[in-house]
């Protein structure tokens, strides 16, 4: 498989991005891998990059969107922070992938058991990382079930696996809320933008519809 150049990446659409991750995703699942040559993608991406989708996910060491997603140099753009949320610095790298180096899809990937949302789930405080989990605190306070205190913590998975998504759907909110670049590219049906879920017991990334 031969790294997207300009033309390539001008027939590529939104749906047909999503397409291209979600197959990925499955050869990932099934332990096979697209037959390419990294070594020639280093020589084919060395004038330019034109990937196709850009995707937000956590800094988690086992969730790596070009793994997951089975896909090789100069095919996405990745952007890593502990508990996948947005802030000026990643709408402004978002606006150049999109806006500027053209891909037609965006993704804010969350997962299981993150260790992100367990802090803030438990309230954790430790230097700057306070500061950055309170990045997180709105999802927690958004999933009002349960309300018995002592269930709403990391020691609950699947209240840490619902604040999580409902993290991935904040983020999703506030890309277009805080960007009116990305929104408008929205809604000109030039890009999707798109929340998934990954699995870390299974390895499968599901989309929101």
């Amino acid at each position: 498989m031969k790294a997207h150049t300009r033309e390539t990446q001008a027939t590529m659409t939104p749906q047909k991005a999503l397409q291209y991750l979600k197959e990925g995703n499955q050869r990932f699942q099934n332990n096979l891998k697209a037959n390419r040559n990294l070594l020639e993608q280093v020589n084919d991406t060395s004038e330019g990059q034109f990937p196709f989708a850009t995707i937000l996910s956590c800094i988690d060491s086992r969730v790596s969107a070009e793994l997951v997603f089975d896909q090789g140099l100069g095919d996405i753009f990745s952007v890593r922070i502990a508990g996948n949320f947005v802030n000026e610095d990643i709408l402004g790298s978002m606006e150049f992938a999109c806006k500027l180096a053209g891909t037609k899809l965006l993704v804010v990937l969350g997962h299981t058991s993150c260790g992100a949302v367990k802090g803030a789930c438990d309230d954790a405080k430790l230097g700057n990382l306070t500061t950055m989990l309170g990045k997180i605190k709105p999802a927690v306070e958004s999933v009002t079930e349960p309300t018995d205190k002592s269930l709403r913590n990391s020691k609950n998975l699947d209240f840490v696996d619902r604040v999580a998504e409902k993290n991935v759907s904040i983020a999703i909110e506030n890309i277009r809320k805080q960007s009116p670049i990305l929104k408008e590219m929205e809604d000109n049906n030039e890009i999707d933008i798109v929340g998934a879920m990954y699995d870390i017991n299974t390895g499968e990334v599901t989309f929101f519809e």
